[in-house]
């Protein structure tokens, strides 16, 4: 696939050019309203202070006013602006709704709240299955729904963007994540769909992918991990929320669609690319060119989880045989 993809590059390129949309864009941040759910640790955190210190008027959303003001402060520290801050809980719709028209129509909309609590499908209550559901995916539709009657009512008609902060979960389930990674999948179906019914307002949507990111909320995390999740997801490596917020920012200012973090994150975009919009034409060209290796290589690594599960597995097995056999003996 490679080989003809270079024998047709005069004709690939220009068609590609042709065809690749939605068109690309520059989505301007300075003088702008960048709106943050989760805004008050972590990867918005971070967002809040690139985008303050880039000159936008910065709104903050999350359900502890106490760490809102916190966020405040230090970003007042580090950039000398203030920003709004807007206690609410992105399950309750009416909430929302009142903080979105109380912070006055948005020209940067980031999506970004999150819970995740890793655990077996049988083991896991369905409480928690529905508490994951509810904050990560409902919650970004009534963020989203709440702002977007002011977003396509905006009078100065630039650019303007929808971001949602998905996970590498959201492009690959593993083991351990089934009720996070059902959540965070259905960012992407969202996006699509949406992508298409606000282009004509000239708004762009963008979904970002980071790794295991180090945030207060990734290290309680990692303390209820199964043993398999961590064996499996511990293999990608992590970021630094700053290294996620600066690539964040840098996808939604370009209007990207897919907004990868790292090298693995890239070639998952690639492999994982389906019929996902693509605004960069030498983009669309590698994910033609490349898809059949990085299916192949896709494959390697499937087997490799795979074999992981079964040795654990029979690892495990072994042990509580042993175990019988000498509780048998003694008797």
């Amino acid at each position: 696939m490679v080989l003809l993809s270079l024998i047709l590059l005069p004709i690939l390129l220009p068609l590609l050019y042709f065809i690749v949309r939605p068109r690309p864009v520059t989505i301007p941040i300075k003088n702008r309203h960048v709106f943050i759910t989760g805004g008050s640790s972590g990867i918005g955190l971070a967002l809040a202070h690139q985008a303050a210190s880039q000159g936008a008027r910065v709104s903050l959303l999350a359900r502890s006013l106490n760490k809102l003001q916190e966020a405040k402060e230090s970003i007042r520290r580090s950039s000398g602006l203030d920003v709004s801050i807007f206690s609410a809980d992105v399950r309750d719709y009416d909430a929302v709704q009142k903080a979105v028209n109380d912070a006055g129509p948005i020209d940067v909309l980031v999506v970004n709240q999150g819970v995740f609590v890793p655990q077996e499908l049988d083991k896991q209550g369905l409480d928690e299955i529905k508490f994951m559901i509810d904050v990560n995916l409902m919650g970004s539709f009534n963020v989203i729904k709440a702002a977007l009657p002011l977003m396509k009512e905006r009078k100065d008609r630039l650019p303007a963007s929808i971001s949602l902060i998905s996970s590498q979960a959201g492009q690959v389930g593993i083991y351990g994540y089934t009720a996070y990674s059902a959540s965070k999948f259905g960012l992407r179906g969202l996006a699509e769909a949406l992508q298409q019914e606000v282009i004509a307002d000239n708004i762009h949507v963008s979904v970002v992918y980071p790794p295991d990111t180090d945030t207060p909320g990734f290290e309680k995390e990692n303390e209820v991990r199964p043993e398999l999740t961590k064996l499996l997801a511990g293999s990608s490596g992590s970021m630094k929320a700053d290294e996620v917020a600066k690539k964040a920012l840098g996808g939604i200012k370009s209007g990207s669609f897919t907004v990868p973090c790292n090298f693995e994150g890239h070639m998952l975009a690639i492999a994982t690319a389906g019929l996902s919009p693509e605004r960069s034409f030498l983009m669309a060209f590698i994910e033609v060119a490349s898809v059949g290796v990085l299916r192949l290589v896709g494959l390697f690594f499937q087997w490799n989880w795979y074999q992981t599960i079964e040795n654990w597995h029979a690892k495990k097995n072994s042990k509580f045989a042993i175990i019988d056999l000498s509780i048998y003996t003694q008797e």
